[in-house]
């Protein structure tokens, strides 16, 4: 997998969200919406490799390969820029606090309707969207 591979994959989970969100298929669309995020934060942290790079430390390696959300902000080295984005822009902040709830155990949860839109609007908000955001950045 590279950069744009993470790219791509980030666009097709949230289309999938969307789509599942149409069709009332709540559970699914939560996972996916959460799924688009986490795939845009490892092609921030792609970005971070250059080639011909002595491998990094295993503990970096291990986190690279995490599902939870603050950790990969961690990794990319976006917790700094994050933090001051939020402290910008209150809408923000509110949508990075309802992402850093999504976890990828929520594929065995169910979840409501309002649960998925709030998570899908959180992540997707043209302006204030934690997708968006990432985006600017990978």
């Amino acid at each position: 997998m590279n950069r744009n591979d993470f790219q791509q994959l980030a666009d097709v989970r949230i289309d999938e969200a969307a789509v599942l969100l149409a069709q009332g298929k709540y559970d699914g669309a939560y996972y996916l919406a959460g799924y688009a995020v986490e795939c845009g934060l490892k092609a921030c942290i792609a970005k971070l490799s250059n080639q011909y790079d002595f491998p990094p430390k295993p503990r970096f390696i291990n986190d690279c390969y995490s599902h939870n959300i603050d950790k990969l902000v961690t990794t990319a080295g976006l917790m700094n820029q994050r933090n001051a984005d939020n402290a910008a822009d209150p809408v923000l902040d509110a949508n990075w606090t309802i992402v850093k709830e999504w976890t990828e155990e929520s594929r065995y949860e169910r979840k409501t309707q309002a649960e998925a839109q709030q998570l899908f609007a959180a992540i997707t908000d043209a302006a204030h969207g934690v997708l968006p955001w990432v985006m600017q950045r990978w």
